[in-house]
């Protein structure tokens, strides 16, 4: 049993950032015998649940609890919310003296007599309550004071005033300037504000953990801290829109709860302010102006004086500088929009939409909005401004003007070739595979011959990608379309473009030489001259084992526009062109621009193929904790937006790294799972990367003879097959796999086949593993130790730490076999720290073999690294975490992750001999001076 002054709040239950207002109000109800306190606040903020936890802690403590809560149906009945309050106590009334017990009784309903004073009544209720306080501390809740009856109201204002020295204690809550019978003038009272921002969004996350980013900050900024609009907003919305492939209306729907509390004020108001309201609400600038000029275009032509109700009401203020209206809280536009009829909405646009000087888009909304028949001027209109809002990347807003464009389209082929280009949109951007499925077939029954159209065909290549069909059936439709189009191959058309683009894709998927002679015809008949982007893809992504000097300056060139590029698309594209030939550290930056504007609900697919651009960079970098992360984050959002044609490139990046650090069974799995799905559909550049990762775990697991195998398959010793493309990254593993397994001739065949292309020249990572391979197959040791190193002299070697490692493998391996036992140590020690600080165990162990061969004693793997040298990268995450940076300022400056920066930090505190983050500035001199 709690004592009469002992503060409350045993066991509260959790709520969401209501931890200091619980606090504020156990404190102010708690602190003293007879503590009162009137909670206030406007609707929906949670003040009934506040009376909740309090009541629940009180129960904690031992305390009696009394509830009620008033009911506008019961506003009438006298004595109605005393009943509530006092019925628990029914069985105590004989202990109150015979006036009084009766009086109460008659109150209450459970006794018949003439109607009894006020007075008696009144205090009989407090003699009541002093009696069962004897027994135990007692709490009054109140809620929804102002709907209690006035009878009641009044004993419930004489008990607040005379609690003193008692056990009891008495708690009300209101609706922020809502009047009612209870006088509160004089009492203790606390306003309950709306959650912090990082609360609301708490609340959100909480409950609604798969809201899409832009949706889920939409709503955070209507509901503005309201409990239960975070709560019930997201439910009045359909599927689509809260995964973000449905344009939100401009004015959120309310759920049943929240028109109950908001639509009633405004359906209060005179029928000319909820008009001058609503133009308000549906214009969204606030601008008097604006406002003033569409109530003169209303049929009612409401005059600004009549917001006034409005003003007294605190629905509205006007500001005076600048002279906007403003309401007081989003969720009352919502209610205007729920108070207003079909007729009068469609009214509202009408007028905005004659506005003089209005801004083209919003024009153009409101005539959608206001029109019912078709009408071609204002589709026209829409669709002008599907584009302009699709070039500022918002294809979801663009879709929805493009399907309304649609819908008001007079003529069939019209509304056909809206509805195709909203599908290639949705299907493009934002992964609503299955609304652009549909909205294709909407086409087609809107114009039965409108199927070869270019979006329609590229809307429809997306989907049989990313289902069951098959390349050669994607390539074949999409070559159809282009060839039979109208389009007079216009190399400004943004639609033949995209279909050229998704052409290439299709080609560098299926491998084959045949695929590329519809491209190469399509692209050499634009006018006036093909894109620049569209040529040099061909050679660099397509068949970079030809791609020449000219093409890679025509490259660099490209790289350093996309530099500046905002274009999600032209980002990507140039990314792709950059992946063979080593240059996607240069595009790196616009990629991760690219990856958090995904985060934050932008372009599904240009999200992924920015996070696979990522992904082989690091990879190459040594980034491996990074590749796997971001490969995760690829999978999970390949799966979620339906892009299966993207999941094997994650699968290939994280095959990468698990083969690379010695974990084969997880490469061979994930290698078996991208044959599985590419094999059947004719995609044989996944099946190469499959592949490759098998390669690797072959060697890995010292299987030399099954790598050469594997990497046969991809390109036959003695050939770079045309258009092939990853023949160019595993032309080494054949020439080391045949050299291990006394495969001679094919290893030499092989690199004379690669001194015949420019893939030494595609980039200094390619270069080393070519003059290696060069190395490898020489048959004098004079000449096999100057290609060593002319290799290891190859400029900015270093930034290929693992390719790096196995040349100086390679070249420790031979040194050693030759005998030359002192010479070999060096590359071999140099090589075990790189495969160590990568964790790449398999190509370590390797080395420790040839090292302990050669006569070096050596601790076993996982032996303390304290004193190990840093990486360059390792380096500088060091030295800006010293200098004070969080984990996420390193993160955006060196344009990695922070887990991946932890992750560094992790390998650095040991190399340094320390624990933690404090001592990285002397840590560091320490490593300078040794």
């Amino acid at each position: 049993m709690a004592s009469a002054d002992a503060p409350l709040g045993g066991a509260v239950g959790h709520l969401v950032g209501r931890e200091r207002d619980l606090d504020r109000v156990l404190g102010a109800v708690g602190r003293h015998p007879g503590g009162a306190l009137l909670l206030s606040g406007d609707p929906g903020v949670g003040k009934s649940a506040v009376l909740d936890a309090v009541a629940a802690a009180a129960a904690h403590d031992g305390i009696r609890v009394l509830r009620a809560a008033g009911a506008e149906f019961e506003a009438d009945v006298g004595y109605s919310a005393l009943n509530q309050i006092l019925l628990p106590l029914h069985g105590a009334l004989d202990r109150l003296d015979a006036p009084g017990r009766d009086a109460l009784g008659v109150a209450l309903g459970f006794g018949a007599g003439p109607r009894p004073e006020r007075l008696v009544v009144c205090n009989a209720t407090l003699a009541l309550l002093r009696s069962a306080a004897a027994d135990g501390p007692v709490l009054l809740i109140v809620d929804d004071l102002p709907w209690v009856d006035r009878a009641s109201a009044a004993v419930l204002g004489f008990l607040a005033r005379r609690l003193s020295g008692d056990r009891i204690r008495f708690l009300g809550a209101s609706r922020t300037g809502v009047d009612g019978f209870f006088d509160g003038a004089g009492l203790p009272s606390y306003e309950l504000p709306a959650l912090d921002t990082d609360s609301a969004a708490r609340l959100v996350d909480l409950r609604f953990p798969d809201l899409a980013h832009p949706v889920r900050r939409r709503l955070l900024d209507a509901a503005q801290g309201n409990p239960l609009a975070l709560l019930e907003l997201p439910d009045a919305l359909r599927a689509d829109q809260r995964r973000a492939r449905e344009v939100l209306p401009a004015v959120l729907p309310l759920g049943e709860r929240l028109q109950s509390l908001f639509v009633s004020r405004v359906l209060s108001l005179p029928a000319p302010t909820r008009d001058l309201l609503l133009l308000a609400t549906l214009d969204g600038t606030g601008d008097l102006g604006v406002l003033s000029a569409a109530a003169r275009e209303s049929d009612g032509a409401p005059d600004l004086a009549d917001l006034d109700p409005a003003e007294r009401d605190g629905l509205v203020r006007v500001t005076e500088s600048p002279r906007r209206l403003v309401f007081r809280h989003p969720l009352i536009m919502s209610a205007v929009v729920e108070a207003a009829t079909s007729s009068t909405r469609r009214a509202a646009h009408r007028a905005l939409a004659r506005v003089p000087g209005g801004r083209p888009e919003q024009r153009a909304w409101h005539l959608g909005e206001a029109t019912l028949q078709p009408d071609e001027e204002v589709a026209l209109l829409l669709e002008r401004t599907a584009r302009r809002i699709l070039d500022r990347g918002d294809a979801v807003a663009a879709i929805a003007a493009l399907t309304r464009a649609a819908d008001l389209s007079p003529r069939g082929a019209d509304r056909a070739r809206r509805l195709s280009e909203a599908a290639y949109v949705g299907a493009e951007s934002i992964g609503a595979l299955r609304s652009a499925s549909e909205l294709l077939e909407d086409a087609r029954r809107a114009d039965p011959g409108h199927g070869s159209s270019l979006n329609s065909a590229n809307a429809a290549v997306q989907l049989v990608l990313n289902s069951d069909g098959d390349l050669a059936t994607a390539h074949r439709l999409l070559v159809g379309a282009i060839e039979e189009g109208d389009h007079g191959y216009d190399a400004g058309d943004p639609a033949l473009v995209d279909a050229l683009h998704f052409l290439l894709l299709l080609c560098n998927y299926g491998a084959r030489e045949e695929l590329w002679q519809p491209y190469y015809r399509a692209v050499a008949r634009l006018r006036p001259a093909p894109p620049p982007l569209l040529l040099v893809a061909a050679r660099t992504w397509g068949d970079p084992a030809r791609a020449d000097a000219a093409t890679l300056r025509e490259l660099d060139g490209i790289i350093d526009g996309a530099l500046r590029e905002t274009d999600p698309a032209r980002v990507v594209r140039v990314g792709t062109a950059a992946v063979y030939p080593d240059r996607l550290s240069a595009v790196r930056e616009a990629a991760w621009r690219l990856v958090r504007q995904g985060r934050e609900g932008g372009p599904v697919r240009r999200h992924i193929g920015a996070l696979l651009h990522l992904c082989l960079d690091d990879y190459h970098r040594g980034r491996w904790a990074e590749v796997l992360e971001l490969s995760e984050e690829g999978l999970t959002l390949c799966a979620a937006s339906g892009y299966a044609v993207c999941a094997w490139f994650f699968q290939y990046t994280k095959g990468l790294v698990t083969a690379s650090r010695g974990d084969t069974t997880t490469a061979h799995a994930l290698a078996e799972a991208m044959t599985g799905w590419a094999a059947p559909r004719g995609v044989r550049e996944a099946v190469h990367c499959a592949q490759h990762v098998h390669a690797l775990a072959d060697i890995a697991d010292g299987d030399f003879d099954a790598a050469f195998r594997r990497v046969s398959d991809i390109s036959a010793a003695g050939s770079f097959p045309p258009y092939v493309a990853h023949a160019a990254w595993v032309f080494f593993e054949l020439v080391e796999a045949a050299v291990r397994t006394d495969r001679r001739a094919e290893a030499l065949a092989h690199v004379r086949a690669l001194r015949a292309t420019e893939v030494a020249g595609l980039s200094s990572r390619l270069a080393l593993l070519a003059g290696c391979a060069e190395a490898l197959v020489a048959d004098d040791a004079a000449e096999t130790a100057r290609l060593f190193a002319r290799a290891l002299a190859v400029p900015d070697v270093e930034r290929w730490p693992f390719e790096l490692a196995r040349v100086r493998l390679a070249q420790g391996e031979w040194l050693r076999r030759s005998r030359a036992l002192s010479e070999s140590k060096g590359p071999l020690t140099a090589a075990l720290r790189a495969f160590e600080e990568l964790g790449s165990s398999a190509w370590a162990e390797r080395a420790r073999k040839e090292l302990r061969a050669a006569g070096r004693v050596l601790p076993g793997a996982g032996h303390d690294r304290s004193g190990t040298a840093l990486t360059p990268q390792e380096r500088e995450i060091a030295e800006l975490a010293a200098s004070g940076l969080t984990n996420k300022q390193i993160a955006e400056r060196l344009f990695i992750s922070h887990r991946t920066v932890g992750a560094h930090l992790y390998q650095i505190y040991p190399k340094l001999g320390i624990a933690s983050r404090v001592a990285l500035r002397d840590a560091l001199r320490r490593h300078d001076t040794d």
